[in-house]
């Protein structure tokens, strides 16, 4: 694995993540080559939910653009809960939201999570078993219980964050994939 991590469960392995990745540069030739070549050699897949990246999360914007035939959705915080909105342009198309995180205007429509065939999903730390650790707050777990059963949950993540164990508890969401740039 990539890191020494810490012997303790998962708040102390957040909080050395959320340490390792603060300085991390979000362009990622590596994973975009990745994921494109992914999406490309599953054609049945047209809705994609992807993300604007924090610090320290992939950015997947080369993606978006290379395969603009996709439909692909957007994440926008409402309380507790995500909901979906078709973005044709993120440099256009996405403005400040909760926590400082760029979502869709408001004025675009929501699309049902069972129309999204995969979703790219960001996270502090992913490993070998598809566990995620999430910032903390739940919201990918709650909206990944909802989705379709055949809907892929694919990771996203550098190689420092690529680790031996996230520590998944029962309520944590496993993904399909791991794509690591």
């Amino acid at each position: 694995m990539a890191i020494p991590e810490p012997a303790a469960g998962k708040p102390q392995l957040r909080k050395h993540m959320r340490r390792l990745i603060c300085d991390l540069d979000p362009v990622a030739d590596k994973a975009n080559a990745a994921l494109t070549q992914w999406l490309r050699d599953r054609p049945a897949l047209r809705t994609i939910a992807l993300y604007h990246p924090l610090p320290g999360e992939v950015d997947f914007t080369a993606t978006h653009r290379q395969l603009s035939d996709l439909t692909w959705v957007y994440p926008k915080v409402s309380g507790d809960e995500l909901s979906f909105h078709p973005v044709n342009d993120p440099a256009t198309e996405l403005s400040a939201g909760a926590f400082g995180i760029l979502e869709p205007a408001d004025d675009l429509p929501a699309t049902p999570i069972d129309a999204i065939d995969a979703f790219i999903c960001p996270g502090l730390a992913f490993d070998p078993r598809g566990g995620r650790l999430g910032r903390g707050r739940g919201f990918y777990d709650r909206m990944l219980a909802q989705a379709r059963a055949d809907a892929l949950k694919v990771g996203a993540c550098f190689l420092i964050q690529y680790v031996e164990d996230t520590h998944a508890e029962a309520h944590d969401v496993h993904m399909d994939h791991v794509i690591v740039g």
